[in-house]
């Protein structure tokens, strides 16, 4: 049964959902370079293993994509280790909402860089997003101070639009071999940067959780992903994926009960107007 390029971005979306809140549960026991290094390094493993045993062996990687490779790796290294820094002190639900801000790096990306292109509808949903993002970047909206967690995960999301489109002009190869590279390279670059902060191991249990975290939130969710974008292009994958979030911030209500304030109430909602345009936009561009 052939499967939709729909239906994977929504598995994608789904699977990087449950990384923000239970994330934020495993910073306790884990410094922020510790928990990236880790997260992409369970990706990586858990791939590798899956690579192993499938049967079917798509095309491999050549030196012709290599500088988009060696970007993604780099770009990968730097993205979760602002992420993990900036949910220290973000709450999980507004992070959540702002990882929607990576469907406006992905798409301004694409078509300044990569020159695809942006229909009408797809500018206001991003014009309603980075509103949004800016009223949860605010830490007291009373007094217009910025939430220095918030403004991390929105430098997080940046490099993570940039990795897309990096990702996007390798998609035509082996999704597990990509998964691999990026796993296993982004990750040994963040345990690298976590050794030379004389960062502390967190103990063999969390370090298992926290592999398994990765091969499902980063692992599982990447290699759903490179098979949408073969299909959907960067900017129109971003747009399912953009479901993740909310089903995060769901989550984070739940596990640590936050509470919901009027600012969070009215970002959500211009949140959720930009959703519905860019996936209606996505729609009508297939």
């Amino acid at each position: 049964m052939k499967v939709s390029p729909i239906t994977f971005a929504l598995l994608a979306a789904a699977l990087y959902a449950i990384n923000s809140p239970f994330s934020k549960l495993l910073l306790s026991y884990a410094s922020s370079e510790m928990m990236a290094a880790f997260l992409y390094l369970g990706a990586g493993i858990g791939m590798s293993i899956m690579h192993f045993f499938r049967k079917d062996k798509e095309e491999r990687l050549t030196r012709k994509e290599l500088p988009y490779t060696v970007l993604m790796v780099l770009l990968d290294i730097a993205a979760p280790i602002l992420m993990m820094a900036g949910l220290k002190s973000a709450t999980a639900a507004n992070a959540s909402l702002l990882n929607n801000f990576e469907i406006v790096a992905t798409s301004l990306i694409a078509l300044l860089v990569f020159k695809e292109k942006i229909r009408t509808r797809l500018w206001i949903a991003i014009g309603l997003i980075v509103c949004s993002s800016m009223l949860l970047s605010f830490e007291d909206i009373s007094a217009l101070t910025f939430s220095h967690g918030s403004l991390l995960i929105i430098l997080a999301c940046t490099c993570w639009g940039m990795e897309n489109n990096c990702t996007r002009m390798i998609s035509k190869k082996s999704p597990e071999e990509i998964v691999i590279i990026k796993g296993l390279g982004s990750g040994t670059g963040a345990l690298v940067v976590a050794l030379l902060a004389k960062d502390a191991f967190p103990s063999l249990q969390i370090i298992a959780i926290i592999l398994l975290l990765g091969f499902a939130s980063y692992g599982l969710s990447v290699f759903f992903y490179v098979y949408a974008q073969r299909s959907l292009g960067a900017a129109r994958t971003s747009a399912y994926y953009s479901l993740s979030p909310f089903i995060g911030a769901l989550l984070s209500f739940l596990i640590f009960r936050e509470p919901l304030t009027m600012t969070y109430a009215i970002a959500a909602t211009v949140m959720i107007a930009g959703t519905v345009l860019v996936t209606r936009d996505s729609k009508e561009s297939e």
